[in-house]
């Protein structure tokens, strides 16, 4: 497959290039780069030491697959005319993501993405919409929070275990989540030894994990969801409370979890008492689950750990592509996170 990614130069388009450079059925022919085109990316990012690319502008060659990782808003512009090309697009941005033009709208401040491509275009959450990514050419690569929050939770509102308006999510993320770009929010002096919400009340990510939640439990929901920046490089860990019906039991609870996921390479339900750590995902497309049910509250606390550059962005988005050439979707992906 001729493989091109446009935005080749921020953490998820090197990621990238990491991955996919040990992909055995892609080759990477394109790397595009609107205010960089003509460097190396060797010398903007030296550790790709098998990767002698020059960075290109914004003219798309024919290729079989194009990643765009991107700002919001950019995406949206440009994939009418590639698709029309014949080249499928994984955007690895918000634009497709929510299906209706008037909440993106509120929460992005930008127009949204034409209609009828936001209605081609497929959520790519692997685990939970694999059926729906297969054949298809327009990906919606899910945001990083996202897909923590809704692979713990989206078994046990589908076989409706939970009180689905009483739904908290509290969840941590590296610097790198921030992206490249410099700002005074991810300065070293603000973040080092430092721990601090944000996005109060109004985080992007919000409407995506409400809309596919609603679609699970075949109803409106609203959740509660917090982010906070922690001082580390990558890795999120979500902390979930939710209140369980009346007569469900920790068993069923995990039993939910053990149906959705037992085949599923990427996904581990970690045996009772091990409590997942981001160091367990670290640079790999790996997602832990663990989850207690407090009795005395009759709240399950769920808890998922993943790298937000991996399996919340980049490596996701390959796992996607691999669904879109019939491929083993390990392919490129088979490598433990690091450690320590």
């Amino acid at each position: 497959m001729k493989v091109g990614i446009l935005g080749a130069t921020g953490y998820t388009g090197q990621e990238l290039i990491r991955i996919l450079s040990n992909h055995p059925e892609a080759e990477i022919v394109y790397l595009g780069s609107s205010s960089s085109a003509g460097k190396g990316i060797r010398d903007i990012y030296p550790h790709l030491v098998n990767q002698s690319m020059i960075l290109e502008d914004e003219n798309v060659p024919d290729l079989d697959v194009l990643f765009m990782a991107l700002p919001h808003g950019l995406a949206s512009t440009k994939a009418a005319e590639l698709l029309n090309r014949g080249i499928k697009v994984i955007d690895l941005g918000a634009d497709f993501r929510l299906k209706d033009p008037g909440i993106y709208r509120e929460w992005y401040g930008t127009e949204p993405a034409d209609q009828k491509l936001l209605q081609k275009a497929v959520y790519g959450l692997p685990e939970l919409y694999r059926n729906d990514i297969f054949g298809q050419d327009l990906v919606a690569n899910p945001g990083c929070y996202p897909t923590a929050s809704l692979l713990a939770l989206v078994p046990l509102v589908r076989a409706d275990l939970l009180l689905p308006d009483s739904i908290v999510i509290d969840a941590k993320s590296g610097v790198s989540g921030a992206g490249r770009g410099v700002s005074l929010t991810v300065h070293y002096s603000e973040v080092n030894e430092n721990l601090k919400a944000y996005g109060v009340g109004q985080h992007r990510h919000t409407p995506e994990i409400e809309q596919q939640l609603s679609k699970a439990a075949s109803r409106q929901i609203t959740v509660s969801f917090t982010p906070h920046l922690v001082p580390m490089t990558r890795g999120i860990l979500a902390t979930i409370y939710a209140q369980v019906k009346p007569g469900v039991s920790e068993g069923a609870l995990r039993e939910m979890w053990r149906e959705a996921y037992e085949t599923e390479p990427f996904i581990h339900v970690l045996s009772e008492g091990i409590w997942p750590q981001t160091k367990y995902a670290y640079g790999s497309n790996h997602v832990f689950l663990q989850l207690k049910l407090d009795k005395r509250t009759g709240r399950v606390i769920l808890v998922s750990a993943l790298d937000n550059l991996v399996k919340g962005a980049s490596g996701q988005a390959v796992q996607n592509m691999n669904i879109l050439f019939e491929l083993p979707e390990t392919t490129g992906l088979e490598f433990n996170g690091l450690w320590p």
